[in-house]
């Protein structure tokens, strides 16, 4: 479903991914009222969310869709990735984001990535985020409670170090040695471990419990 107060771009939008024989667009939406009701009503593998809309924007939008339906994968359309409202969106359940200016192809290789559980964001945005979010533990705060979630194995530390550091499945599961789907099952298992929505809050939280070492504090090799 493609979400934007700009007929314009959603027409085109529809248009370039009428090209690509493995995808449809079920619906568009003009504002974020719009976006949720269809949402509830057709269940889209995928929203592509405007952030700023009149009336009920893509922040509000996107957190009322994962409370109602969070198998709903809602990925944000962004003109800038310095915009403050990205790190809102991820708290709100967003997936990732899409830059507005981005290639076709590179756009339908995303929502392609998306099918195989990955997250449309950059190495240096997830960078920009985990530092965001775990602010407190590098401030050196120990009086923080730990979040809840159950205990992760090893692997599952080890996936999420990679994922944290900006990789791919295809590339964790190179550097592990271990299939794409395998990578994808223990992923999911996090997620439930951890009780987030995606990626990203998994690897957040990840960050915030200590399992994880945050990409920036990491010695790189030579």
């Amino acid at each position: 479903m493609l979400v934007d107060d700009s007929p314009l771009f959603r027409k085109g939008l529809a248009e370039l991914l009428a090209h690509a024989s493995d995808m449809k667009v079920v619906a568009e939406a003009k504002d974020g009222f719009e976006a949720v009701e269809k949402a509830r009503e057709l269940l889209p593998d995928v929203v592509l969310m405007d952030i700023y809309m009149p009336g009920c924007n893509g922040l509000e939008a996107t957190r009322l869709i994962k409370e109602e339906t969070p198998s709903v994968r809602v990925v944000m359309l962004t003109m800038s990735e310095d915009e403050q409202h990205l790190f809102e969106t991820i708290k709100a359940g967003a997936e990732g984001f899409v830059l507005k200016n981005v290639e076709p192809e590179t756009l339908i290789e995303m929502l392609r990535g998306i099918s195989r559980g990955e997250a449309p964001i950059s190495p240096s945005m997830a960078t920009k985020i985990l530092a965001e979010f775990a602010q407190p533990r590098r401030a050196g705060a120990t009086s923080q409670a730990r979040p809840t979630g159950d205990r992760l194995t090893e692997r599952e530390k080890e996936i999420l170090q990679l994922l944290a550091e900006g990789h791919s499945n295809k590339e964790i599961a190179s550097l592990l040695g271990i299939s794409s789907s395998a990578v994808k099952s223990r992923l999911r298992n996090v997620m439930d471990k951890l009780h987030v929505y995606n990626r990203i809050q998994a690897a957040i939280r990840a960050v915030q419990r200590g399992d994880i070492s945050p990409p920036w504090s990491r010695t790189p090799k030579v």
